[in-house]
């Protein structure tokens, strides 16, 4: 055993581990009987990886002659896993805080997006900013995440709908990526809308003939790592066929298929994403029973955004039918210029609330099953021995309280952990009074 490590957290009053037996995701009863021990320790190696987690005094005396660049005494305090967010578009240029006042008025979604707003205002923005000042509010964006406990994120690109923009997104987004600590998960989502002046065939075949080779000639060569795929299936934008046509070649690529279906109408989006092999489908506020019941044949996980049925008002996601169908539900904030949320404590708490997940439910879709969306969950999503050292530590006593204090995490968060490293110190914290 190495004498050198990174971390020790020491005595906590709860450790969250979610799941301690390489589950890769949860559902049904195992989301609502999370793995928690009390009186509790931690070790994180060097390599920024966990060591050991376990009875306290048991920690204690297996480490007993290490040294540590860091130790924290949680007594009194919470350890969680880090939250992950599996749904952003965090890459834009252009506010958009005038349309949440159309929106108020009784404005739709769609009703936006015909007038020239919502995408097609953000993409006409992105398009002129220089890489430069978008990786600046990138990196801004992700920092505000990241000090609401989020370690892990999905980041899209999707404000382009041309190559040279979407190649620009992508690459900010792997600047960001190699620059800090949060750990990304990149999208290509140039199927984001249909470009102005084109048609749904014209477009994809721009994907399919233009964007996507070049893609793959810099993912081939190193210069750009690229994660998922992601089409918005939906009337108006892409039709089934299309979209089976851009995922399915970026599946060929060896891109993970991770796209946006059933949000406004009944597409058979879900259906279709699990026939193709989808890891995740996001929204599905429209989902039929049909499928519900083929996501959860073909383990693809639901990634619901209840922001975005909160800002647009639309129907709620059917989480409940979905979690007793045995779906792998995960969540996201969907953070964009139409539902400006980095807060995915705040998510958690819509969750309950307005889709009805109980807390530990919410908990295991905003880590375990998240990691799950992503690819990630053989390394984040639970506090299990050679999984990366990211975590929360909570100043309070009961885990529940980072998602009972209602827009509260500024005040419940001690301390945020990647890799073993505090990126996040917030000595501001007042407890539960």
């Amino acid at each position: 055993m190495s004498s050198n490590h990174r971390l020790f957290v020491k005595n906590a009053n709860q450790v969250v581990l979610i799941c301690n037996n390489g589950e890769k995701y949860l559902t049904k009863n195992g989301m609502q009987n999370l793995c928690v021990i009390e009186n509790s320790s931690l070790v994180i190696g060097s390599d920024g990886l966990i060591k050991a987690v376990g009875p306290a005094e048991t920690i204690e005396a297996q480490y007993s002659g290490a040294s540590f660049e860091k130790v924290i005494d949680a007594t009194d305090m919470c350890v969680i896993p880090g939250l992950v967010d599996a749904h952003t578009h965090p890459v834009w240029a252009g506010d958009r805080v005038h349309e949440f006042v159309m929106k108020l008025a009784g404005a739709t979604y769609m009703d936006v997006h015909r007038a020239g707003g919502g995408i097609y205002f953000t993409v006409e923005h992105t398009r002129e900013a220089p890489a430069s000042v978008l990786l600046s509010s990138l990196t801004a964006r992700l920092e505000r995440m990241q000090r609401a406990g989020t370690t892990l994120v999905e980041c899209k690109s999707g404000y382009g709908l041309e190559l040279q923009t979407e190649l620009k997104m992508l690459e900010v987004i792997e600047a960001a990526r190699q620059s800090l600590p949060i750990n990304i998960s990149s999208t290509y989502c140039g199927a984001h809308a249909v470009p102005k002046g084109k048609t749904v065939e014209e477009a994809t075949e721009d994907i399919l003939q233009v964007q996507l080779p070049k893609l793959q000639e810099k993912i081939r060569a190193g210069s750009l790592r690229v994660d998922n795929i992601d089409v918005f299936c939906e009337q108006g934008v892409f039709d089934l066929s299309s979209t089976h046509s851009i995922l399915q070649a970026g599946k060929d690529m060896g891109l993970n298929i991770n796209f946006h279906g059933d949000e406004l109408h009944p597409m058979n989006s879900a259906q279709l994403g699990a026939e193709l092999g989808a890891l995740a489908i996001s929204h599905l506020e429209e989902v039929t029973d049909e499928g519900i019941a083929a996501m959860a044949k073909a383990k693809t996980a639901a990634v619901l955004l209840p922001t975005t049925a909160y800002i647009l008002r639309l129907p709620q996601p059917r989480a409940r039918d979905m979690l007793e169908a045995g779906v792998i539900v995960a969540l996201g904030s969907d953070f964009n210029p139409n539902a400006y949320c980095c807060s995915m404590p705040m998510v958690m708490h819509l969750a309950c609330v307005n889709m009805k997940m109980s807390m530990p439910e919410a908990l295991a879709g905003a880590t375990i099953n998240a990691a799950y969306a992503l690819d990630r969950a053989h390394t984040h999503g639970s506090l299990e021995v050679n999984k990366h050292g990211d975590l929360l530590i909570l100043n309070t006593r009961r885990w529940e309280h980072l998602i009972y204090q209602l827009a509260g995490h500024q005040e419940v968060i001690r301390y945020v952990v990647i890799k073993g490293k505090i990126e996040y110190d917030n000595d501001k914290t007042t407890g539960f009074f």
